[in-house]
């Protein structure tokens, strides 16, 4: 197997579609589809199920992907490594990202990163998100993670996918247990947020789906722009908060419990921005494996349209 077929195979396995995959790896589409078929042939398994309408990855082929995107992040990790060696200093990566909405994808990347390149230096900083993307802009960081839309003019945008919404509610409240609310059935009196400028996407998107669902709910604004602070307010009475699906990864609060918003199903896009001029090979082998981590692009039509979201009822 050479990392070549494995490249190819993770494209086509993300994209679902061999023409895509091939535009996404700049190459012509009979030369991928010509590897997955001897990577087929060496393996002795299918890993697609093709028809003239679509592409399906096959049980077999699901279990290569999630191998084969480790492998071949090692393998961006293994060439940074090498080419670090070369240098009297590490490379350096700075890193900027919004408290509340850090991806489960830019931890996994950074573990990847550091497991075989010890030598770069990551250093992370969290603030409101204008003054981080100005950063970049700035090249006093080289990436910055946030969410959109935002003021983007200027930088590369490498999207990370979307996140869910989920609830935080008081362990105390009955709606605690359910499975999953609607923002109509949380019907909340006074939501806690944080201060717009920290994440001026998330908190909007907040408030439009408090639009679409004919709820109006006060705001309470923590004083400090921290999601330990969101939670302990939520424990405290102080109302519920709607927060990004990421959260619950990283964040536990005893008397706080997380419920899926049926609303906020696919609310809130991340993406790192970084400067078009940038020159850090840490950088690029970060991007690499922060978009081999992400999750899968939506599922489209044959038309290339998304499909509509159905909700539970």
């Amino acid at each position: 197997m050479e990392l070549r077929q494995l490249k190819y195979f993770v494209a086509v396995a993300e994209e679902l579609h061999f023409r895509r995959a091939a535009e996404r790896l700049y190459v012509a589409q009979p030369a991928v589809s010509e590897q997955i078929r001897k990577l087929e042939a060496e393996l002795g398994v299918r890993l697609f199920d093709r028809t003239n309408r679509r592409v399906a990855i096959t049980e077999a082929g699901a279990a290569l992907l999630e191998e084969g995107r480790r492998v071949l992040a090692q393998a961006d990790a293994a060439q940074l490594a090498a080419r670090n060696a070369r240098e009297r200093a590490g490379a350096r990566l700075r890193i900027g990202y919004l408290p509340d909405s850090l991806p489960s994808s830019v931890p996994r990347a950074l573990q990847s990163l550091a497991g075989a390149a010890a030598r770069v230096e990551i250093s992370m900083e969290t603030g409101p998100a204008v003054r981080l993307i100005q950063e970049v802009r700035d090249r006093q960081l080289d990436l910055v993670v946030a969410g959109l839309p935002a003021a983007t003019g200027g930088l590369h945008v490498t999207s990370l996918g979307h996140q869910s919404m989920v609830a935080a509610i008081a362990a105390t409240d009955t709606r605690a247990v359910a499975p999953a609310l609607s923002l109509a059935r949380l019907d909340p009196s006074r939501l806690v947020v944080m201060p717009r400028s920290i994440n001026p996407a998330f908190h909007d998107a907040v408030l439009s789906l408090c639009r679409d669902a004919g709820v109006a709910p006060a705001l309470f604004e923590v004083p400090e722009p921290r999601v330990e602070s969101v939670l302990l307010a939520v424990a405290s009475g102080a109302g519920p908060a709607i927060l990004p699906a990421a959260v619950t990864d990283r964040y536990a609060v005893p008397g706080v419990r997380y419920v899926p918003l049926e609303d906020g199903a696919v609310a809130f896009e991340s993406a790192v921005l970084t400067h078009p001029d940038a020159e850090n090979p840490a950088t690029d082998a970060f991007l690499r494996a922060v978009t081999r981590f992400a999750p899968a692009p939506e599922a489209r039509d044959a038309n290339g349209a998304r499909p509509a979201l159905r909700l539970a009822a």
